[in-house]
């Protein structure tokens, strides 16, 4: 007989990769950074969704409505391209897109600024919970940040190889995708400072009577001045024997191999591949892969928003190629649909399938369920990465642009690879995945079929006496 006492080697291997992910996840360093890009995300978003609306709506020459690209009523109104492109209905259009186009400057162009004050504020509430006051933490981090920037520079002038020297002017482009990695560590260290001298007591003392607010910002005034003034310490150094202030040494020697890393076939396989192999674990992949990205693809988003570089690896063309072209929600669901036999599965599907459309997995991978299920393991952990590079094989060959849109990820399947793309282009490579991922996930629903069998010929005889008595 056998023993069932003993752990099987599956067994062993899931319960280890599981508590070795959890503790991956659930790392406060993690939770932080994927805090800290969660919430400046939402002014990305903004961002994007405004870009997208410039891009794909309101652009009179390359836009999906006006534009060449689209509808072309701009030809049709005007009689012709150059017609059109003269009217003053097209010049009103270039007007309200270059209105448009002024988020970024609240936000993009801003982005390791963003990045630097919630890291210092999620820093300081993870590892020094028990303070009542986290702004103070946020204030000492920012003028380290500033400390540290380049304020004499030379400007490349555009168009020319001439350069100009900037005395006495931050240079600005380390507040957005080139100083990332300098906000992180500059405030985080920043926080880790202050909050070292403050624990050790190099504060002054007021009397109970002054109020909270006034002896809160005297207690801050020795540790602040020590936080800041090794900043500038650092910053001399790091001038003296390298050239560079701190931001420009960390763009060079972490950010540049990082990002370079990112650009590779390896990572993106990788990525791609783990990202449902987690998630088919139970295990959310944005808790490892958030940081991670928002150090890297993230950063390629921005850049293509902005115009600054045309990525083809970001986390937009991922949720493109997979999340929105319903690889986790809606593939199972129509295979399942097709396919499948069992009614009580079926019956699953009818609850999951509007949630699917909006590509919201969680009804199809926990109620059927999908997770921890081995008939299905395979087509789960393989249907992203085959989505991913269906989305890539189009692309390299210049069938679609690289993503720029910034599109919300729960806009149903083909409409968003119509807004991601801004051309029907982007539905027919949405439309491909998906077909090829519901094919996949069909064999595995007949063996579901075969496997139960028994089951299903008692519901359908359950079913026949029903309807015999009615």
């Amino acid at each position: 007989m056998k023993d069932f006492t003993k752990t099987s080697g599956w067994q062993k291997f899931k319960n280890t990769f599981i508590k070795t992910a959890g503790k991956i996840a659930g790392n406060r360093l993690l939770l932080t950074l994927r805090d800290t890009f969660v919430l400046v995300a939402a002014t990305t978003m903004i961002a994007g969704f405004a870009i997208m609306i410039q891009n794909v709506i309101v652009d009179p020459v390359n836009g999906l409505i006006f534009g060449k690209q689209g509808l072309q009523i701009g030809r049709l109104i005007s009689g012709s391209w150059g017609a059109w492109e003269a009217s003053g209905f097209c010049h009103v259009l270039k007007t309200i897109a270059n209105l448009i186009a002024l988020v970024s400057n609240g936000s993009l162009n801003i982005f390791s600024l963003l990045i630097a004050i919630v890291f210092a504020y999620e820093v300081s509430k993870h590892y020094f919970a028990d303070k009542e006051e986290h702004m103070t933490d946020v204030l000492f981090a920012i003028g380290a940040f500033f400390i540290c920037l380049p304020w004499n520079f030379k400007y490349a002038i555009a168009g020319t190889k001439k350069t100009v020297d900037i005395l006495n002017y931050v240079d600005t482009q380390y507040f957005g995708t080139q100083g990332v990695f300098a906000a992180v560590l500059i405030s985080g260290f920043a926080v880790w400072l202050y909050n070292f001298f403050l624990n050790k007591h190099f504060t002054i003392k007021l009397p109970d009577s002054v109020p909270p607010a006034v002896a809160q910002s005297f207690a801050s005034l020795i540790p602040g001045t020590f936080t800041l003034g090794i900043f500038i310490i650092l910053t001399g150094i790091s001038t003296a024997c390298t050239g560079k202030t701190m931001p420009v040494l960390f763009l060079s020697v972490l950010q540049a191999p990082a990002m370079a890393i990112a650009k590779t076939g390896a990572f993106a396989f990788v990525s791609q591949f783990t990202w449902s192999l987690l998630q088919w674990f139970g295990i959310h992949p944005t808790s490892i892969w958030g940081p991670i990205f928002g150090l890297t693809w993230t950063i390629n988003d921005t850049q293509n928003m902005l115009g600054q570089a045309h990525h083809i690896y970001s986390t937009l063309f991922m949720n493109f190629s997979t999340i929105a072209a319903g690889t986790f929600s809606l593939s199972p669901v129509l295979a399942i649909m097709i396919a499948s036999k069992r009614v009580g599965v079926r019956k699953i599907t009818k609850v999951a399938l509007l949630p699917a459309v909006f590509n919201i997995s969680e009804p199809i991978t926990f109620g059927l369920p999908i997770v921890l299920n081995p008939i299905y393991f395979i087509p789960f952990v393989l249907a992203q990465p085959i989505a991913f590079y269906i989305g890539l094989f189009f692309t390299k060959i210049g069938f679609i642009a690289p993503i720029v849109n910034n599109v919300p990820w729960t806009v149903p399947t083909l409409l968003s690879g119509l807004l991601y793309t801004g051309n029907i282009r982007g539905v027919i490579v949405q439309a491909i995945a998906l077909v090829v991922t519901t094919l996949l996930y069909i064999p595995f629903v007949k063996i579901d079929n075969k496997l139960n069998a028994e089951r299903i010929q008692e519901q359908e005889m359950d079913q026949a006496l029903k309807e015999d008595g009615q």
